[in-house]
């Protein structure tokens, strides 16, 4: 099993929430939703909690391609611009720093359009327990 087929299975959060994983590769992958009624909050627009799952599955596929089980420590995010009910959005996560136990990762979240609609930053801590999976593709 890849590591995009096992995060795509087994973050059933993300998965209950339309949101998948469609590339990974050494320190960066790409995520895919599209926004559904149920990602909006009470104004309408997408919810920030919806936006930061989303980024979480891709910096957790970007983070755990080292093969080792890499666990967030801090996470920032930033709402630059709203995403509404149809907008199809991609996350892109890249580790920018690798180091062997406290990477670094940023991610953004555009829409179809490439408007920048949130980006954020991940440390994560990475532990000697191997990720259950194959091989990346």
């Amino acid at each position: 099993m890849t590591l995009k087929d096992y995060l795509n299975t087994n973050d059933r959060f993300a998965a209950d929430n339309g949101m998948f994983l469609t590339q990974v590769t050494p320190d960066f992958s790409v995520a895919e939703m599209t926004v559904d009624e149920h990602h909006l909050n009470g104004a309408g627009i997408c919810q920030g909690g919806a936006l930061f799952t989303f980024a979480d599955l891709a910096i957790a596929a970007a983070m755990n391609a080292c093969g080792n089980v890499t666990l967030g420590l801090e996470n920032t995010m930033t709402f630059h611009h709203p995403a509404r009910v149809g907008d199809r959005l991609t996350a892109r996560a890249s580790v920018t720093c690798d180091h062997r136990k406290i990477p670094f990762c940023r991610v953004e979240i555009t829409n179809a359009g490439g408007t920048l609609i949130a980006s954020g930053t991940s440390l994560g801590y990475r532990k000697a327990d191997a990720m259950p999976f194959d091989s990346l593709m």
